[in-house]
């Protein structure tokens, strides 16, 4: 069990690292749309989410863990970017 639980830590530190560089996209992105209205695409959310969706179902992910995951994620990101939008 110690092992497993190792390798759970280890994979979740490379999960943040990950997390830390989409961040830096969302704040990229923050820069370069034109007007705060922007910053919120729902067709832009539904695409992202039938990506991850897809591509789960590939890794053996199952949906039901990656969509809460991701539509979660997408909201924190989308806050995050207002966020670095209003400090422009």
């Amino acid at each position: 069990m110690a092992q497993l639980r190792a390798a759970i830590d280890d994979l979740d530190q490379r999960l943040v690292a990950l997390l830390a560089v989409r961040q830096t996209y969302m704040e990229r992105a923050a820069q370069l749309k034109p007007d705060r209205a922007a910053v919120r695409d729902e067709a832009r959310i539904e695409d992202v989410v039938a990506k991850v969706l897809a591509g789960a179902k590939g890794a053996g992910l199952s949906a039901a863990i990656a969509e809460p995951v991701w539509r979660t994620l997408i909201e924190r990101s989308i806050a995050h970017e207002f966020e670095a939008f209003d400090r422009r």
